[in-house]
C-alpha cells in the first residue's frame, strides 16, 4: 500500500504522459460516469465538487448539464490538474470552476475554495486508486450541505463477468495501481448509517460498474 506522501508523485508518474490521451481511451471502460453525472440533479445555483477531477472531463460535462452551478475540483496529481485547467478554459467555463491541488483524504475546503459545504460531491473512478479511500468517503460526507449528496461511480465486483475476463481485467488494472473496492456498497451503508444518511446502490453492466449515492437529510 502506498503512503499518503508517496501517492501524489506516483499519480504524476502514471499520468505524466497518459493525461494527453486519457479521455480518448478511458471512455471505453470507465463506464457509468455519464449516468452518474446525469443523476446529480443539484439545486439550480448549487455547488458541485469533484474529488479526483483528473483531466476535468467530468467537470466540463457537469458544467454543461447544470449551467448555473459553481464547480470545484481537486486532485493529487499536478500533471492532471494542468491538463484539467487547459480543457476547462477551452470549454469556456473557466470563470465557473476552481481547481486545487490536495490530498482527498485530508483537505480543508474552506482554505482551498472559501466554502465548507457543497450541494453535490462526486468521485469518479478514483476510490479504486486512493489507498485511504474509506477516509475519503467519510470526509466527503462531512463536507455535504443539508440535503446534499455524495455520488460515487467505480469498478464493481465484476462478479457476473466470465472468469477469464474477470481475471484478465484484475491483472490489467493492477498494472495501473487500480484496486476495485468490492466492499464499496458495505462501506457506503456503514458511513450512511453513521451520518443518518440515505444510501442508494446501483449495479451496471453485469457488475462492471457500481454507483452509490449517500444523501444527507435536512437538519
Amino acid at each position: 500500500m502506498f503512503t499518503k506522501i508517496e501517492h501524489g508523485p506516483l499519480m504524476d508518474r502514471v499520468y505524466r504522459h497518459q493525461r494527453h490521451f486519457y479521455d480518448a481511451t478511458r471512455k471505453y471502460y470507465l463506464l457509468g460516469r455519464d449516468p452518474m453525472i446525469a443523476g446529480l440533479n443539484p439545486p439550480e445555483r448549487g455547488s458541485i465538487l469533484e474529488i479526483g477531477c483528473g483531466t476535468g472531463r467530468n467537470l466540463i460535462l457537469a458544467g454543461e448539464a447544470y449551467p448555473k452551478t459553481s464547480l470545484y475540483g481537486l486532485d493529487i496529481s499536478h500533471e492532471m490538474l494542468a491538463t484539467a485547467q487547459k480543457k476547462i478554459e477551452a470549454a469556456g467555463i473557466g470563470k465557473r470552476v476552481k481547481l486545487a491541488y490536495a490530498d482527498a483524504a485530508e483537505f480543508n475546503p474552506q482554505v482551498l475554495f472559501g466554502r465548507r459545504h457543497f450541494d453535490r460531491i462526486f468521485i469518479s473512478y478514483a476510490v479504486s486508486m486512493i489507498p485511504q479511500w474509506q477516509t475519503v468517503v467519510e470526509q466527503a460526507v462531512g463536507h455535504l450541505a443539508p440535503n446534499g449528496s455524495l455520488h460515487i461511480v467505480d469498478f464493481g465486483d465484476l462478479a457476473d463477468l466470465p472468469t477469464i475476463a474477470r481475471k484478465a481485467l484484475y491483472t490489467w488494472l493492477d498494472w495501473y495501481h487500480v484496486t476495485p473496492r468490492n466492499d464499496l456498497f458495505d462501506v457506503a451503508e456503514a458511513i450512511g448509517l453513521q451520518n443518518n444518511a440515505i444510501v442508494h446502490k446501483q449495479q451496471l453492466y453485469r457488475g462492471f460498474s457500481w454507483i452509490t449515492i449517500i444523501r444527507r437529510k435536512s437538519v
